[in-house]
Parts: C-alpha cells; sequence; structure tokens
C-alpha cells in the first residue's frame, strides 16, 4: 500500500488492532497511513516528557533499541522521548506505529517539526494512525485522548521521563486501568523529570533499568521471540564498516578496529559507544566488542 495513501478502518475490520478493541472506549474509526499488518502485531508502548534530559535520551534510546528488536514500537510522535523512541526503532531496523492526536494528513501531522520522521516511519514499513479525520487540528483535549490508544495497542507502557503534569502519566493510569504492563525508569531524587517514573515505581509500577527488565516479564511468551533476528540498519559509513567487520572476525579490540577500519580513534570509540547504547554490539571484555545476537 502507497506510505501516502489514508486507509480508514472500524473494529468490524479484520486489520483493526484485537487488543484495542478490549479497552472500554475503544475507537469508532482509525484513520491509517503505512503497514496496517503492524495493528496486530505485539505491540509495546515507550513514552515520556517533551523536554527530556541527556539521562533521558540515552536511557530511551539503549532500552527502545533493543525493545524493537521483539516488539512494534508504539509512541506518540510527540517531541522529546516520544521521538527519539521512533528514532531509536528506525536505527534499530524495528517497526514503529505512530498514535497522532491530530489528523494524519500532510497538512495536519502534529508536530510539524516531526514531519519528516512521521514520513521515515511510513516509508521503512512503519504506520502513523489516529481517530481524528484527515484535516483535524491538534488541541490541548486531543492528546490526552489519544493516549488510550497508545497504551490500549500495547501489552506494556514505558515512562522514560516525566515530571507530575506529564502526560505521559496519563497514558500510565490509562494502561492500568486497561489492565496492561506500567514499566518506569527510574531516576535521580534531584531531577524533576524523574519524579513521574519514581512515583510510578514507589505505586507499584516494574522498574525498568533496562530492556532485559521488561523482556523478563514476556520471556514465557516465546511467539514474541521465535523470529529474534538482530537487524541492523544505518547510513553511517563508519558504522556500517564496524558491523561488517564485526560479521566477518567475530570479536575485535577496539584498537584492533581503528587499525582495519583506517579511521581516526575518537571517531571509532564514539562511534562504538553509540552502538553499544543502541544495542548493536556488545563490550565483551576489556574493550573488546562483537555483535549482539
Amino acid at each position: 500500500m502507497p506510505e501516502n495513501k489514508i486507509v480508514k478502518i472500524s473494529p468490524a475490520d479484520k486489520k483493526f488492532p484485537r487488543l484495542l478493541k478490549e479497552i472500554p472506549d475503544c475507537p469508532k474509526m482509525l484513520y491509517c497511513r503505512g503497514n496496517l499488518d503492524l495493528l496486530n502485531t505485539s505491540c509495546f508502548a515507550v513514552v515520556g516528557t517533551r523536554k527530556l534530559t541527556a539521562y533521558g535520551k540515552e536511557a530511551a534510546t539503549k532500552i527502545t533499541g533493543a525493545l524493537a528488536r521483539h516488539f512494534t514500537i508504539v509512541s506518540g510522535l510527540a517531541l522529546g522521548i516520544d521521538a527519539i523512541a521512533h528514532r531509536a526503532t528506525l536505527d534499530a531496523g524495528g517497526k514503529t506505529i505512530a498514535v497522532l492526536g491530530s489528523g494524519v494528513d500532510d497538512k495536519r501531522i502534529y508536530p510539524s517539526t516531526n514531519f519528516r520522521l512521521a514520513m521515515e516511519i511510513t516509508e521503512s514499513g512503519g504506520l502513523i494512525i489516529s481517530e481524528y479525520e484527515p484535516g483535524t487540528h491538534a488541541t490541548e483535549f486531543t492528546f490526552p485522548q489519544r493516549n488510550r490508544i497508545i497504551s490500549g495497542l500495547s501489552l506494556g507502557t514505558l515512562v522514560v521521563e516525566a515530571d507530575r503534569e506529564s502526560g505521559s502519566l496519563i497514558t500510565a493510569g490509562l494502561a492500568l486501568e486497561q489492565n496492561r504492563d506500567v514499566f518506569a525508569v527510574p531516576g535521580s531524587i534531584f531531577s524533576p523529570k524523574s519524579i513521574g517514573p519514581n512515583d510510578l515505581i514507589k505505586k507499584g509500577a516494574k522498574l525498568a533499568a533496562s530492556a532485559a527488565d521488561i523482556l523478563e516479564e514476556y520471556g514465557k511468551n516465546q511467539e514474541l521471540f521465535k523470529n529474534e533476528k538482530m537487524v541492523l540498519s544505518t547510513e553511517n559509513p563508519l558504522e556500517r564498516k564496524i558491523i561488517d567487520i564485526l560479521n566477518k572476525k567475530g570479536e575485535l579490540s577496539a584498537d584492533e578496529l581503528v587499525r582495519q577500519t583506517e579511521e581516526e580513534t575518537p571517531a571509532v570509540l564514539a562511534a562504538l559507544s553509540t552502538m553499544e547504547l543502541r544495542g548493536w554490539i556488545e563490550n565483551i571484555r576489556n574493550d573488546f566488542y562483537k555483535l549482539k545476537t
């Protein structure tokens, strides 16, 4: 299906997400652009503040990149953690669904600064959806309303950073009402952006310090893991070179990778750090690296 075609589906359609039908206020219609098959895959939501910190960005990138190997990642295309979750999924070669609080047509995709990201999502086999008709403007009321769809599509929801008034806490509350799992990334007691996640943990949300903390909760569901395969997608030529070398050699030291890539040491070390955060490689001992499998 062309990425720009808008398809309208109702709960009576086979493509309509089965999990979403279970929530009390299921949307009467979804307007979709992209790969509708994702609606009935194993989905997991990652949400958080628009005004993220460096810690939140790093945590969201690392955890989401690893989760994208097992789940379709759902978020809201907002600035901050949402955009990071979508981007980390794309960088890991995964699939993602963006749930909008506006129409899915070009003129109404919100925020407009993430329009290019929305197009990348559909072009890479992902999906953007909304319960609002094309032409609908985003408002302060449509965002809290759409949050029930983010949580309703998903087996669980991860909150990365959130202050006391964050909309992501609404999503977490809706997930609990829908009998879905809620996870939270713990943070500094001195950071206002960690107030929300820390409070969720105090109230019983599951602490997620890594993707493994989340995956363990679903480990008995072998359906999620039977087709597990590391898919790496990057346009960075140095990262691509490192991947190719490690594919051939198995494991190498950082020094040897500098020699074989014929690149400057700081550039190689920076690339290794980024790739490790994305969950693509692991430091197995004394700066020896291998691809994660």
